[in-house]
């Protein structure tokens, strides 16, 4: 099933954290948190000003992203578990290459 999201709606996986800490541990399922970042996997249109313009969405699909916490609904889409939220529930896009420089 092809899903495509309304307006400012963004469709996206989450990306699993690290198994283990730097030390070497392994980190149980149990105490692991929710990862706040993602990948883009599909954006609506935009949102509409009150004169009907269409503002166009900043993030697209493919993009890695970080997100709130609590931000968006979980949904299963072809068994698959993902979130859908408003773009503005995004605080920012991960930038691989400048991440990959700074470490």
């Amino acid at each position: 099933m092809a899903f495509t999201p309304l307006h400012d709606r963004v469709l996206v996986r989450r990306v699993q954290g690290e198994e283990k800490t730097k030390g070497g541990l392994i980190i149980p399922d149990n105490a692991k948190e929710k990862p706040a970042e993602g990948l883009v996997i599909s954006v609506g249109p935009g949102a509409r000003k009150d004169s009907g313009e269409l503002i166009a969405p900043t993030v697209k699909a493919g993009d890695t992203i970080l997100f709130g916490k609590w931000s968006g609904t979980e949904v299963t889409i072809d068994g698959e578990e993902l979130l859908i939220m408003k773009e503005s529930d995004i605080l920012g896009i991960l930038d691989a290459k400048a991440a990959a420089k700074a470490a």
